[in-house]
């Protein structure tokens, strides 16, 4: 019987790759056959329309170890023979059917990734964006993810340590949800997913296999989506108590020096894992699937194959490796189940005890098909860049208002409301958690520490993916440098919609384009990540999001900064910035445009030569300890800041500037490649000095100190009113 276009459909593939693996095996593919060719063939998995574009991304360094995308995550050489491994993922389909569950999957499968190179996790972070804060949908989408997160990460005891929040009507029906994870490993134990040796066994270690999200990677993640309740199936169902002992578990199996490969059942469940390892290896597997411990009953060997629960993963062994391993499992009470064996046949066999029920060549099925499409700019997006000064009216209201306006901005305010729900301290690593441009942890054992963080912002990319992708890359490591750490490496995750769309696809090709400058100029290669898309329901996509989490190495971890002024008395100044003539393109995008103006409008601008001269002077000046803090000027401008950098330690700030007449774009602009440092009075000849050298401009500001926040005769506002309108903004945005 011929398939059916709703079986298809199902599956997300088309009829024409139908045919196309018709064409590869020669003959029709069996239903189990086909549903693993749907997950394999999917965008989740096979990356069909963008691997040709990700081919882009810078990949190596002297210190990356790892081949990007050839494993679960990056690795990064952190010398004194330690690794860093890290990546991020989305969850976003997921999270728009069932928050709790999509986001706590999410924590959960990145975990696993980092597991799958060997490493203790050792941080979390996450990215998240929302529709308008006013909606009930978006309060209820909000407060499922975030205690999904919570619930997840705080129970397997990894430290929530970093992340962004925004909202925008774009996301309504299409939350996004990124993880991002972060490991440590010996050098010597970074472990590979590749099965390479002929009858080597695989074990299924962890939770019993049940109905849960199957077709979570083709049929949730692989195609828009109109109604969530026939999705509902499709969303994992996660036990972070399981998942810690997993963890420790596997840790000690691959300790014993007995697990030749690892890796993770996530998307498309037994079919990926199983499948990619042998492919890997450049062997084939054959697998007896009435051996895998099942939770549910009458299950068929599609649900089997193509189940996404949670908690599992496969080790690969010699023979004789067997009986030490479950003896490691055992003591953890970790399930443990011989399923199959490595084979010299470059085949995928399966079995349901004595019935055969796959037989397929395993280069077919796992090298999808790869589109390399055309993309077009569309007039209306061309409008969009349109943005003259003068067309812009100065506000009624005069920068105080303003000001506070945009502190209560819920993409401003602060997010210590959803930080007190994450444990950031856990492990005792954390030097500088949530709040801060970015976090850094020490090492123990020495005195080095990682910085880490995770940026992106969808209106820059929406009004010029070239430009957004630049400045997305250029803000992680502005943040990275922020700290005093420098930037190693990266890993992203692309959020679209349809690809299909040639709109879509043109922002797709060219923020990629744009952040492979931006890397190839600040030197940082990409070392993981991964794309989400069709992130659009009837017919309205989100902003193009490029999410890019960041890693930077501090040679010595005590000599680190925060981004507020820790004291009284201190000089404050602007790296970046020698005057206040303002432009049009400072203005593009802002958050002041929007929340003042209800406007999305302009042409970001970065000058990216400039930006790599301020962060390298930023990260020598808190290394030879001239400067006490360090904060990047990005959403809501230079005033915002300021502002930002006075409410932790409740510090005033006393500006003694001359302001132009179009004090909206000079205090609430973003322009790129500006941070705002404080430093000692005696200090400061050796911070212009250090600027001279290294050719960066330097604008001083004013001075730390008292009860208000001054900035230039027109704005002069009590302390108190300034911590209130940050502090309250995101509760306040959400209804309390």
């Amino acid at each position: 019987m011929p398939v059916t276009k709703e079986t298809l459909d199902e599956i997300a593939l088309s009829r024409a790759e139908y045919d196309m693996i018709v064409d590869r095996l020669d003959r029709e593919p069996n239903e189990v056959e086909l549903g693993m060719f749907g997950a394999l063939w999917s965008e989740h998995c096979g990356y069909k329309h963008s691997k040709p574009l990700l081919r882009m991304f810078p990949s190596k360094s002297p210190r990356v170890l790892s081949t990007s995308g050839a494993e679960n995550a990056g690795a990064v050489d952190l010398g004194d023979g330690l690794v860093a491994v890290f990546k991020v993922e989305s969850h976003n389909h997921p999270s728009a059917v069932e928050p709790l569950q999509g986001a706590a999957t999410g924590v959960g499968g990145i975990v696993r990734d980092i597991l799958a190179m060997g490493a203790r996790p050792v941080a979390l972070l996450n990215s998240l964006r929302f529709g308008s804060p006013g909606e009930a949908q978006t309060r209820h989408l909000f407060r499922g993810v975030v205690a999904g997160i919570s619930w997840y990460g705080n129970c397997i005891g990894v430290p929530d340590v970093a992340g962004e929040i925004y909202f925008d009507p774009s996301y309504s029906q299409n939350p996004l949800v990124n993880a991002m994870c972060v490991g440590l490993v010996s050098k010597d134990r970074l472990a590979s997913s590749a099965a390479s040796t002929v009858g080597n066994v695989f074990l299924l270690v962890g939770a019993d296999t049940g109905r849960d999200g199957i077709h979570g990677a083709s049929g949730l993640a692989s195609r828009t989506f109109e109604d969530e309740q026939e999705l509902r199936p499709t969303v994992q169902v996660g036990n972070p108590f399981l998942e810690k002992v997993l963890i420790e578990a596997c840790l000690e199996a691959l300790a014993s020096g007995n697990v030749e490969a690892i890796q993770d059942l996530g998307a498309a469940g037994l079919t990926s894992a199983a499948v990619e390892s042998a492919f890997s290896g450049g062997l084939g597997v054959t697998l007896d699937i009435a051996q895998v411990p099942r939770r549910e009953e009458a299950m068929t060997g599609y649900d089997v194959m193509l189940s996404e629960s949670q908690e599992r993963m496969l080790l690969i062994t010699p023979p004789e490796g067997v009986a030490p391993l479950k003896r490691i499992l055992d003591k953890w009470e970790v399930s443990c189940q011989e399923i199959g064996r490595v084979t010299e046949q470059r085949q995928v066999s399966i079995f349901d005890g004595h019935q055969a029920i796959v037989n397929l060549p395993i280069r077919a099925l796992v090298e999808a098909p790869r589109y390399r499409l055309r993309g077009e700019r569309s007039q209306a997006a061309l409008e969009r860049q349109r943005l003259n000064l003068a067309d812009v009216p100065l506000p009624d209201e005069g920068p105080e208002t303003v000001l506070l306006n945009l502190l209560a901005s819920p993409n401003i305010a602060s997010k210590e409301p959803v930080h007190r729900q994450y444990d950031n301290q856990v492990q005792t690593n954390t030097v500088v958690g949530p709040g801060s441009d970015a976090a850094v942890l020490r090492i123990k054992g020495g005195s080095k520490g990682i910085a880490l963080c995770i940026d992106g912002n969808g209106r820059y990319c929406y009004l010029d993916p070239y430009r957004g992708g630049q400045i997305v890359v250029a803000e992680v490591c502005r943040n990275l440098s922020c700290s005093g750490a420098t930037p190693l490496a990266l890993t992203d995750c692309l959020n679209f919609g349809n690809p299909e769309n040639p709109e879509v696809y043109y922002q797709l090709e060219w923020c990629i384009r744009g952040m492979a400058k931006a890397c190839r100029t600040l030197g940082v290669p990409v070392v993981s990540g991964n794309v989400s898309l069709y992130n659009e329901s009837r017919g309205q996509a989100i902003y193009p999001t490029p999410v890019v989490g960041g890693l930077g190495l501090l040679e010595d971890v005590s000599r680190h900064c925060r981004s507020g002024f820790p004291e009284d008395g201190l000089a404050v100044a602007v790296l970046g910035m020698e005057g206040w003539r303002p432009r049009s393109s400072d203005l593009a995008a802002s958050e002041y445009l929007q929340v003042i103006h209800g406007q999305v409008l302009g042409r970001p601008a970065i000058d990216l030569d400039l930006e790599r001269r301020v962060q390298e002077l930023c990260r020598q000046a808190i290394v030879r300890g001239i400067i006490a803090s360090a904060h990047d000027c990005s959403e809501g401008g230079l005033a915002v800041a300021l502002a930002e950098c006075c409410i932790p330690v409740g510090v005033g700030f006393q500006g003694q500037v001359r302001l132009p007449r179009r004090w909206d774009a000079a205090l609430f602009g973003e322009r790129q490649s500006r941070i705002v440092v404080s430093l000692a009075q005696d200090k400061w000849s050796a911070l212009a000095q250090l600027a001279t050298e290294i050719e960066v401009p330097l604008l001083r500001l004013g001075v730390t100190g008292g009860t208000r926040f001054r900035l230039g005769a027109q704005l002069d506002v009590p302390m108190d009113e300034i911590a209130a309108a940050w502090n309250g903004g995101l509760e306040a945005a959400l209804g309390g």
